[in-house]
This record gives structure tokens, sequence and C-alpha cells, in this order.
């Protein structure tokens, strides 16, 4: 029998608005609405279909501030992740929201109204103390404190919302359940016991072995059940994923596993996480949950250290075992003995037997290097996914990312290295100069600082497109603004897939040379207050501090700049 939901009952919002979602949908018409970020997203189709339960909406104040320092909310349920609504103050004024307003909720991929949400709160939270209270430090290193500092909004909105319908998803239909209806197909094959494997990275024969000997030891069947919502920079994409775990589900005993997916926006939030992932997994009927060593860790802190103790989650899980009425299954971990072909525990393992073992970080480089990856440690199937996503580094994209100031020599630099990479053959090679790409992806933006922004962040979108289909990208805009080149390393390096690798090189030749070289008299321009905007005449260049290399044409030749380019790509493997 499937375990009973968090708080006692499964808020299926869609399910419960069924009714009236006509009525809902044509209202919204006529609402002022919001387009939701992907975190949003993800988690209000966890709201909708209960997943989040017993939240019916987006926190307000009191419950925003309950759990953020007591892990529960204002009427003393365990909740421990704050499940927020963020807005701008422009979004305040531009909506005129207040108390009681009704707001549309689109999907930001095709502004579909999705639900409407009654304000009961607008609040200014406190991002500071909810970085060290839920994540344990206000360190940017944490991935989602560098996302409250960066792109969480100054005020929240809280409030109640009735659901329009579903979020609509084009991939893996056939895997995405709802908790209705995950708990219906355990009734369905009689499931009384079902321990869920939480998982953000594929899966190998240890993992396997893992959860099998959990199952067997409970006479429990197995609940695969991977995030394929919002994970950690850098991580696995999730088709990549999810194509490796269709192939290792046929190396389960027949009827034991069960794969479903969860699009959930993780928050890498360790020990709160634990106990987060736990109440999810009950509210989609699992009677155990698997937790790991360091269980949705994010790595390593500022200072070098962990974020969280190894068996933190475990601990504060244990600690409210009571109230989570889900079993906590200790992640064992497992290595392989070759004397007998078998994984076991590691402290199972008879003192002075041989076993092998292979890191993330040696995977990662058998799989760029094309090395061979032993059938011990994962199976054909799943390395054939893998070596197909993940092409050997000199078949993998790039990004050079030149910035500069104008008649800096940044586009002969760029020019050049088109001409040299076109040589060596091997990728296709895309040139996206300042000024010629502003013609046609953003000719309708003026020279403000917000302007420029959003025009880096166009050009480091298509770079991240073509990078990911293996190509050679070399972009060269003036791109003064630190937060502009950061935007565009994020875009590429988190939407480029295996085509991720992003370089900034600073041709830092002094503003005297670029203003006396100048044939075309732009800067004198500049100086007569012809142009506004220009950078390093009234608007300062902003010197980056973490150039992958830094050339000067006053100090070097272009061929040689051309050079030290191409041997940072060789030193790193992709040439």
């Amino acid at each position: 029998m499937a375990n009973c939901p968090h708080g006692g009952v499964l808020k299926d919002l869609v399910a419960r608005d069924e009714s009236i979602s006509a009525q809902l949908k044509e209202e919204s018409l006529s609402l002022p609405y919001l387009i939701l970020t992907e975190r949003q997203l993800c988690d209000l189709e966890l709201i909708t279909n209960g997943g989040f339960s017993p939240l019916e909406g987006f926190m307000n104040e009191t419950d925003y501030k309950s759990v953020v320092d007591n892990l529960r909310l204002a009427n003393g349920v365990l909740f421990p992740i704050p499940i927020t609504l963020d807005i701008s103050r422009e979004d305040i004024n531009r909506l005129s929201i207040s108390t009681g307003i009704r707001i549309a909720l689109l999907d930001p991929r095709n502004e579909e109204a999705l639900a409407v949400i009654t304000v009961e709160d607008v609040y200014k939270p406190d991002t500071v103390k909810e970085a060290i209270q839920v994540f344990g430090a206000d360190d940017p290193a944490h991935p989602s404190v560098a996302y409250l500092r960066k792109r969480v909004k100054d005020f929240y909105v809280g409030g109640n919302v009735q659901a329009i319908k579903a979020p609509t998803h084009f991939d893996y239909v056939a895997l995405r359940y709802t908790p209705t209806e995950l708990r219906a197909h355990f009734k369905k094959l009689a499931w009384r016991k079902v321990v869920a494997f939480q998982t953000r990275n594929p899966m190998h024969r240890a993992h396997r072995e893992l959860t099998v000997r959990a199952a067997r030891q409970r006479q429990a069947n197995v609940l695969i059940h991977p995030v394929v919502g919002l994970t950690k920079p850098g991580d696995v994409d999730h088709y990549t994923r999810v194509r490796v775990y269709e192939a290792i589900m046929q190396k389960y005993p027949n009827g034991m596993g069960h794969l479903a997916l969860l699009p959930l926006a993780m928050r890498m939030a360790g020990p709160r996480e634990a106990v987060w992932h736990a109440i999810i997994r009950k509210n989609y009927g699992a009677t155990h949950f698997i937790v790991g060593r360091d269980h949705a860790g994010p790595g390593k802190n500022s200072h070098g250290k962990d974020f969280y103790g190894p068996y933190d989650a475990q601990d504060l899980v244990i600690k409210y075992h009571d109230e989570l009425q889900i079993e906590m299954v200790p992640f064992q971990q497992m290595t392989y003995l070759p004397s007998t072909d078998e994984y076991q525990p590691v402290d199972e393992v008879p003192k002075g037997v041989q076993t092998l073992d292979i890191s993330g970080t040696e995977l990662r480089k058998r799989l760029r290097t094309g090395a061979p990856i032993p059938d011990w440690f994962s199976y054909a199937e799943v390395v054939k996914v893998l070596r197909e996503s993940y092409p050997p580094r000199n078949k993998q994209g790039f990004v050079l990312f030149l910035t500069g100031l104008h008649n800096s020599g940044k586009d002969a630099i760029a020019k050049a290295l088109q001409v040299t990479l076109n040589q060596q053959g091997g990728r296709s090679v895309s040139l996206l100069l300042g000024e010629t790409i502003r013609q046609e992806l953003s000719s309708e933006l003026e020279f403000s600082s917000d302007d420029r922004h959003e025009h880096i962040h166009r050009i480091a979108f298509v770079s991240a497109e073509l990078s990911r289909a293996g190509a050679a990208v070399i972009a060269a805009p003036t791109a003064p603004q630190e937060r502009s080149r950061q935007l565009a390393r994020d875009t590429v390096q988190q939407s480029g897939g295996s085509g991720g690798n992003f370089f900034l090189i600073h041709v830092a030749t002094p503003l005297e040379y670029c203003e006396k070289s100048d044939r075309h008299g732009i800067y004198a321009r500049a100086r007569r207050g012809e142009i506004k905007g220009f950078a390093g005449i009234d608007e300062p260049y902003e010197t980056p501090e973490d150039a992958n290399l830094i050339v000067d044409i006053t100090q070097q030749s272009i061929s040689e700049i051309v050079h030290s380019i191409i041997l940072l790509l060789e030193t790193n493997a992709l040439l």
C-alpha cells in the first residue's frame, strides 16, 4: 500500500480544479501575468500535482520565515525548503501587485497560462539569512547561493494557486508520472513496499547493485526517481541521463524496478534537501528512501572544504524519522571485487581483499580521451549512450570570447583565428563579431547598460547552441561589463552540453593606442559627445579578473597572439 501523503492529504490541485479549469483559463486572459522562470516552473508543477504536499501555493512571509528558521510551516508541519515566487520592484509597479490581486502564471516556453495565484502578501526576504540558514553559508561557491545573489529578484509573492493545467512536456512523456498516477501504478501492481532512489547523475553497475540489494533486504520494489528539472551547473543533461536510466532498467530482475521522472529544481541543500527529497518521495507513494553519503551536496566551498559533513543528511533524516513516516535506507558505498566478480559494501569487504573503483573524475577523463571503460564498472549499453553525448575533447565544441576596447585588435585576431581553425579542420568555425552580430541579433537595442547586457546574452545564447553542436565559436564583442561576461560564461557552460568549453581572452590593448590608431574617427565622435555610452570614454571598461589569456597588439603580433590561443586550446586537449 502506498505511503500516506505528507500532511495527510495529497494536494493534487490539477484534479481539484479540473471542473473550473476552463473558467480559470478564460479569466487568465484578462488578468495581469507573470512569465515564470525555469525554477518557478518546476516548483509550480510540483505544487499543482501534489509533489510538494501539503503546499497549495507559494509561501507567504509567515511560512517562509518559519521554514528558514525552523524547517517547518507556520502550522508546525515539517517542510525544510522555502518555495517562493520572486518578483522585481518593476513587476510590482507594472502589475500593481497588492494583497487580493489575482495573477496568471505563464509557462516560459510557450506563455500558456498554467495557474492563477491570489496574492496573500508581498514581502522582501533576507536572502543572506536564507543562504546561511538553508544552505549553511552565504558562500557564492554554492550554486543556490549564487542563484540567490544573481538571479532571484528582490521581493517574494505569497499565495495559494488554482491550477488551469499541468505543464506540457514533449520528452519522455510515458515516464512522467504525477504522484496520483504513480500511486495508482503501485496499487495496480500490488507493490506494498517501494524503495525510492534519488539521482541526478548517470547510473552504473554499483548503483544497480546498491538498489537491488536494498530492495531484497526489505522485500521491496525499486523506484528509480531521477531529477529532470534544474540540477547542479555542469551536470550531465537530462536527455543523456534518461537514456542511461532506460538502458540500465533492463538490467534489473524482471518486475523489480520502475523508472519515473521528477521535475524538481534541486537546491543542493544537503541535509535539508535530503529531508525535502524524503517528503517528495513520500508524496509519490514510496515507503523507503535511499539517502546517500553527502546527499545533495554541492561539493567544495570557497575555502576548499565540503559544504556538509558526509553523514549530516542521514543524521537529519533520522532526527525527523517519526514525522517523515518514510524509512531511510543509508547509502552503502559499493566496491568491486575482481576475485568474485561482484560488488559488495565497502565495510563488508575482508581486509586484504583486492577492490577496484573508478572515480567520477576518472570516468570523465576516460570519456574525454576515449580510453576504455571496463564492463565491471558500467554496462556497454550505458557507455554507448555516454560516448554518443560526450565525444572526446578533440571533437567537442568551444567558445573563444574576445573582449576589449573598440579598435583593440580583437576583430583582427578573431578573423585570423577563424582562418587558422578552418585550416586545421575537424569542426565548423563560426565568427561572431560585435558590431556585425548586433545588426543581425540586436538591431532594436540601444546602447544603455541593460541593452548592452542583453546583447551579450544573445551572443552567448547563439554561441552555446553552436558549441553544443560541436562548432568552434569565436565571439568578439566589446563586452565592457563584468556581469555580462560572467553571464556569457555561465550561459555557455550551462547550456553548451559537451561544447560548454568557454575561454575568456582579454585583448588588453591600451586606450591611448586604440584611440590614436582609430582611422574612422569613432573615438573622436565619442569625445565630442556624438556617441553616448562608449566604452573607455564615457562608460568604464571593467577589466576582466578571470581571463584565461591576456594579449596586447602593442606587445605581440597578430600571428603570435593567434598562436598563443591555439596553444591554450591544445593545452585543454581541444585540438
